[in-house]
């Protein structure tokens, strides 16, 4: 039996937090979210200053999605959510996942990955897809780092905020495949 409730539970591993957006956040994530912005043109939306809002009240008005913004310790470092909730197919995607310039490459998403995917499959879910940008070199090699397995590219998937035509490149985890130690931190 899946159940969406839990997923929206607060998630911590020692000092990483992850707790579901609010509009509390808001400040704190638009401010966050501006430290990097070349970043947003190989995104499917901008959560630059000038289109932080819309996103952000898009991403949260979604009922099929949930929203966290990611803390270690106790400053603000980023956002990911869970996507595409599909109770019937057992299915969901970890997606729109934004760090701070600072906490790349410190071993931060392999905690905050653990963190949600451990969640998913806690909550019954028995497949965890990444949909990634075929520009987006620095993910794709993150999803082979915590043991996606690459599936192929769905060529011509979507139109970003910005016209471009992207080729996005699938990534899954299934639950029998994810490894159940709170030891794993990729």
């Amino acid at each position: 039996m899946i159940g969406t409730d839990a997923l929206d539970a607060p998630m911590q591993d020692g000092e990483v937090r992850a707790e579901l957006a609010t509009e509390a956040h808001r400040g704190a994530l638009k401010a966050a979210c501006a430290e990097d912005l070349d970043i947003w043109q190989i995104y499917s939306m901008s959560f630059a200053p000038d289109r932080f809002d819309a996103s952000f009240d898009f991403i949260r008005g979604r009922p099929d999605w949930r929203t966290f913004a990611l803390f270690r310790e106790d400053a603000l470092a980023g956002m990911s959510s869970f996507l595409g909730i599909d109770t019937h197919r057992g299915v969901l995607e970890i997606g729109c996942t934004y760090y701070v310039p600072a906490m790349r490459g410190t071993g931060f998403n392999g905690r905050v990955k653990d963190l949600m995917i451990g969640r998913a499959i806690d909550c019954g879910f028995r497949r965890i897809e990444f949909r990634v940008d075929a520009r987006n070199g620095r993910s794709q090699a993150a999803m082979a780092k915590i043991g996606g397995v690459r599936e192929g590219v769905i060529r011509a998937d979507r139109i970003t905020w910005n016209g471009h035509v992207r080729d996005t490149v699938l990534f899954s985890i299934l639950a029998v495949e994810w490894p159940r130690s709170a030891s794993v931190h990729r």
